[in-house]
């Protein structure tokens, strides 16, 4: 019998599959998970934006204090808040190394980087909340590029890269062209909820 793991329980509490495994759980059971599951819950305004708040986190895998710093950045801009906090969020190095298609989910992309496998601009960067500018250079190192997870990814098995990312699968090489715009990011989230939940 399969247990289900603790991502497909955050998935269902969110109402979103986090990963490729989580979907099939998610399909056959969209609700969320516990005795009380299936009931439906009157939520409070408050609520609403909190859960909109815990699913932005958990589609990019950040801390409360990392996505609060975010938005403080966001906020300074003087643009719209919610999408330059998209935008802010997008600019990570372990997000970009999974838009390219260089890893399946935002945690193997994390991890990819915290073990050494990537660089940026020719020079190795184990963190991945790196903020990343137009122009900048992304590739998995020379040495990394034999194991298996990088030889999937290099035949396209994860290839579903963005307009403002310029990507050459096959050299496991992409270059940030430009910010991206709100509709460019598949992130499921209303970041207006977002921004009023922090903004109380």
């Amino acid at each position: 019998m399969n247990t289900p793991r603790p991502k497909v329980r955050l998935s269902r509490r969110l109402g979103l599959a986090l990963t490729p495994k989580a979907v099939g759980y998610f399909e056959r059971r969209p609700y969320p998970p516990g005795e009380h599951g299936r009931k439906r819950r009157q939520q409070s305004d408050y609520s609403t934006r909190l859960l909109e708040k815990q699913r932005l986190r958990a589609q990019y895998d950040v801390s409360e204090t990392q996505l609060r710093a975010a938005f403080d950045r966001a906020r300074r801009t003087g643009g719209k808040t919610g999408e330059a906090l998209v935008q802010d969020l997008e600019s990570r190095l372990d997000a970009t190394v999974l838009r390219a298609g260089f890893a399946r989910t935002i945690y193997q992309a994390r991890q990819f980087v915290t073990h050494r496998h990537v660089l940026v601009n020719g020079k190795r960067v184990d963190r991945p909340s790196y903020r990343l500018r137009p122009g900048d250079v992304v590739q998995v190192a020379e040495g990394s590029r034999t194991k298996e997870p990088f030889q999937v990814a290099a035949a396209g098995a994860h290839a579903t890269a963005p307009g403002y990312l310029e990507v050459r699968l096959a050299d496991l090489t992409c270059r940030v062209d430009r910010v991206p715009s709100r509709e460019e990011v598949p992130v499921v989230c209303e970041e207006q909820l977002v921004v009023e939940y922090y903004s109380r």
